[in-house]
């Protein structure tokens, strides 16, 4: 945007005329939209973990699955049940009951199918007991494209039914992926309102506390609930319409962000606004003058945070690519309402908006500050490399700890430790063995039919010795027999009514969630060629293909190191270059870079540090760092771009070492209390049941803490006092081209 064309935004939007204009603007898009669109909660999506294109292994092992082994099953429910002593005749008999009734016409509408229990032969329902026969285990299948909440409902009914039995010594809970499904809705039933709330209130409170002002703690808010019902409707109507996928957990990060940010546009500009109050008698006039000081930062800050955002549309993990639509459409709504609606109402209001500290007109507006973000800026500059090199050393010692993190691909462990599936599931990781929670499907696919002859059995048996031959591997069924081939209800179960496929399952020895599982299986697929050679089956015939959790996960961390390494580097490039043209110095934006990348690093070695020594934790969830870096280096960009703008500003009347002095002096009060703010909004996802949001959270919090205090309010202007003057190395006065102390940049 030219000088020209800033300087007439700036007198539109900041003059009595404009200013209404404006607000009646975003009043009459709000109302069109609130009635022409819906809002975006009902139509969000929990998007799974696959890949966009749903081309991984796994998934091309689900699309074999439905090809040649078809069947209108959904989600499967594991139904536990367990005691301290071994189950009685009398407790086997009711188990028994609880099936025939699962498989009568008088069962919840939605299941597809169950395993007839009280059916079975003794030899088969043994199978189903742990080995001190103190857990049963009762299988039940739900409808295929089921609602969540149908998934809901029917694992209700379930449980009222059986806690209506008398099950004597046993107890009871529901598990399997039809469970986590269930549990999922039930956490998150009132977590949105939960979190718009607490994030208000908590916004309000501390804007009280630290302006002690009933308006400057109202306005924020009034503010950022307008631009969030433009962003709500308008990603409502984009799902609605099928545009593009609305993720839940990004809708929900989303709104902390959006009044977080809005929050820290409106201290900024306020801040300025109060500064140049001081100087105009025209509170139209003030407004403008601080809006042509902020908006740059602001321009640049809220681009940087955009573009991060939009690599994520490089990620072909779901959940990561399904985050950029919802935020990119966030910031660029909230990149206008700081630009537009913030200054508008600002300027409208005028000084009374500071009341009961109203800001007079001031001969002399600049007051010489003695509070502590000026004696910090006299000490860093005084003692720029001791500053330097004690937080250098203390961050890459935190940094160090990142290292040291383990991760979790179990959904599971992110429950609460209450969550029925997660107890239930627990209890059959302790009675059965680990393998058997989740075995993984083996498919032998041919281009062309299948003849169980003698020689092809031979071929089948050797290919499942190879494979239980494997390191980590426990076993795999059905065993073959030559007699098998004549028979063809006994291979009705593994070879598909094509004939081009055969269906075998495989046991591991690890958890199937546990990273050693994953590793097993990542050997199986790179060890294709061999297996089939060995076996006598032609690679160009014949190809392996692995299903189930297992595999899926495998591919979940396959496209998470992927997705971590391309997405990092991209957002690490961009915003090299959004600061770069921002500082006017590659040198500069190096060191700001560096310095948020050391706070990143830091943060997450820290928090790692907190959740495993106290908290207790053995991993932690394979996203966060994806998550993590994403926020915490965008917004951290925000304050660094707010310190280096005063300091530029500073540096044209001033020597260096006395403009980064002021520059930490005149904004260190505004973005301690933007950085306490966006910290607090944070820490509100320390009250959800996710294990990954109370983590993401604690960890932004820390991040930002950090960030705000130690990296920008110390590191940073002690590294630009170190490196001198960027811009003019022989002058530190400013050009003729300067209006009222004030450079020109838009006249």
């Amino acid at each position: 945007m030219t000088n020209r064309a800033m300087h007439k935004l700036a007198g539109f939007i900041n003059s009595p005329k404009g200013a209404k204009l404006v607000i009646i603007s975003w009043l009459i898009v709000i109302i069109v939209l609130s009635a022409a669109a819906p809002g975006a909660k009902p139509y969000a999506q929990n998007t799974g973990e696959g890949s966009i294109h749903n081309d991984t292994p796994s998934a091309i092992a689900e699309q074999i699955m439905d090809e040649h082994f078809p069947s209108d099953d959904g989600l499967t429910a594991l139904l536990v049940f367990y005691g301290q002593s071994a189950v009685t005749d009398q407790e086997k008999a009711k188990l028994e009951g609880i099936s025939e009734w699962l498989a009568s016409d008088s069962k919840p509408s939605h299941i597809s199918n169950s395993l007839p229990f009280h059916l079975l032969p003794l030899e088969a329902q043994n199978q189903l007991y742990s080995e001190d026969r103190t857990t049963v285990i009762l299988n039940v299948t739900l409808n295929q494209a089921l609602e969540s909440d149908q998934i809901y409902e029917t694992l209700q009914q379930i449980r009222s039914y059986i806690e209506q039995t008398d099950l004597g010594t046993l107890q009871f809970e529901i598990t399997g992926p039809a469970s986590i499904a269930s549990d999922t809705i039930s956490l998150f039933k009132n977590a949105d309102l939960v979190l718009m709330f607490a994030t208000i209130g908590l916004i309000l409170i501390i804007l009280i506390i630290i302006y002690r002002s009933p308006l400057l703690a109202i306005v924020p808010l009034v503010i950022a609930g307008m631009v969030y019902q433009v962003v709500d409707r308008i990603l409502g109507l984009a799902a609605k319409q099928g545009w593009f996928i609305v993720d839940k957990q990004a809708l929900s990060i989303m709104m902390i962000l959006l009044f977080a940010v809005l929050t820290d546009y409106c201290l900024f500009i306020f801040s300025r606004y109060r500064e140049e109050l001081g100087k105009a008698s025209s509170k139209y006039e003030a407004m403008r003058n601080a809006w042509t000081h902020v908006a740059e930062p602001i321009l640049f800050s809220g681009g940087t945070v955009l573009i991060a955002m939009l690599t994520l549309f490089t990620a072909l993990f779901k959940p990561y690519h399904h985050f950029a639509p919802v935020f990119s459409v966030a910031m660029i709504i909230i990149l206008l309402g700081g630009l537009t609606l913030i200054p508008a109402v600002f300027a409208l209001i005028g000084r009374r908006v500071f009341w009961p500290f109203v800001p007079k007109l001031d001969a002399q507006p600049e007051i010489i500050k003695t509070g502590f973000w000026t004696r910090t800026g006299v000490f860093i500059t005084r003692k720029p490399t001791i500053t330097a090199c004690i937080l250098l050393l203390l961050l890459t010692a935190a940094s160090l700890n990142a290292a040291t993190i383990q991760y979790s691909f179990n959904l599971m462990k992110s429950f609460p430790s209450d969550t029925p599936s997660r107890q239930g599931f627990e209890i059959l990781e302790q009675r059965f063995p680990p393998g058997q929670l989740a075995p993984v499907t083996v498919f032998l696919k041919s281009d062309s039919e299948i003849e169980l002859s003698p020689a092809f059995i031979g071929k089948v048996t050797t290919l499942i010795s190879l494979i239980e031959g494997q390191s980590g591997v426990s076993s795999i069924t059905p065993k073959f027999t030559t007699e098998q081939s004549t028979q063809p209800a006994a291979t009705a179960n593994f070879l598909s009514k094509s004939k081009h496929a055969l269906k075998l399952q495989l046991t591991l020895q690890s958890n199937p969630y546990d990273q050693s599982s994953l590793d097993v299986l990542a050997e199986l697929r790179d060890n294709e060629q061999m297996l089939l050679d060995k076996s006598g089956f032609p690679a160009v015939d014949y190809s392996l293909h692995y299903g189930g959790q297992t595999a899926e996960q495998l591919d979940v961390r396959s496209m998470n190191q992927r997705d971590t390494l391309l997405v990092f580097s991209l957002i690490t490039v961009f915003i090299l270059i959004m600061l770069a043209l921002q500082a006017r110095s590659i040198v500069l934006a190096i060191a700001m870079l560096v310095t948020m990348l050391l706070s990143y690093c830091a943060a997450l070695g820290l928090g790692w540090g907190v959740f495993h020594l106290l908290l207790g934790y053995d991993s932690m969830s394979y996203r966060l760092p994806m998550y993590t870096f994403i926020f915490l280096i965008a917004l951290g960009v925000d304050y660094n771009i707010m310190l280096v703008s005063r300091i530029k500003e500073e540096a044209w009347t001033r020597p260096w070492k006395e403009a980064v002095s002021r520059g930490v002096a005149l904004t260190g009060g505004v973005i301690s209390s933007a950085g306490v703010i966006l910290a607090a909004t944070f820490c509100v996802l320390i009250t959800q049941p996710l294990q990954e949001l109370f983590l993401f959270g604690f960890i932004m919090a820390i991040g930002i803490v950090m960030d705000t205090f130690l990296v920008r309010g110390m590191l940073l202007p002690a590294v630009m006092t170190l490196l001198g003057n960027p811009y003019n190395k022989s002058s530190h006065r400013q050009p003729e081209k300067y209006k009222n102390g004030i450079k020109d940049r838009f006249y």
